[in-house]
């Protein structure tokens, strides 16, 4: 990240944290996770203190994405045949970074923007739409 200022930071789909980055311990981890799980899927700017950090959230509106359902048997004619069910689903993807709380709200702000950008250039909706949790930490994180 650059800055000692900025401690931690996570890109997630939903609930799903597919990308994130730190070189620090401590809890701030698990802590941006839970406020992830409370956060409205609307499209808006967060920032919540604790700890003398600030959790800073930029939410993207939900966006419709194709996921498949469970396999359901059917029948066709008088045959059985398997189902691929297909339906919509209604997401919103979530950038997050953790600041030191003296840094202010300009830089993490203008962080989360930029990470949008560019997690948005390299993925738009193909592989960030199917990513299972983590699996994004090499190539973004």
């Amino acid at each position: 990240m650059g800055q000692q200022s900025l401690i931690y930071s996570f890109v997630a789909r939903g609930t799903v944290i597919l990308a994130e980055y730190t070189e620090f311990t401590g809890n701030f981890t698990s802590i941006a996770s839970q406020c992830l799980q409370k956060l409205p899927a609307s499209n808006n700017k967060f920032t919540y203190n604790c700890d003398g950090h600030t959790f800073n959230y930029l939410v993207e509106e939900g966006f419709k994405e194709k996921i498949w359902t469970t396999p359901t048997l059917v029948r066709y004619e008088n045959f059985p045949v398997i189902s691929r069910g297909e339906d919509m689903d209604y997401r919103h993807r979530a950038y997050c970074v953790v600041a030191v709380e003296s840094v202010g709200r300009q830089i993490p702000i203008a962080f989360l923007e930029r990470t949008k950008e560019e997690f948005t250039k390299k993925y738009g909706g193909g592989k960030a739409a199917t990513a299972v949790a983590n699996s994004l930490n090499r190539e973004f994180g």
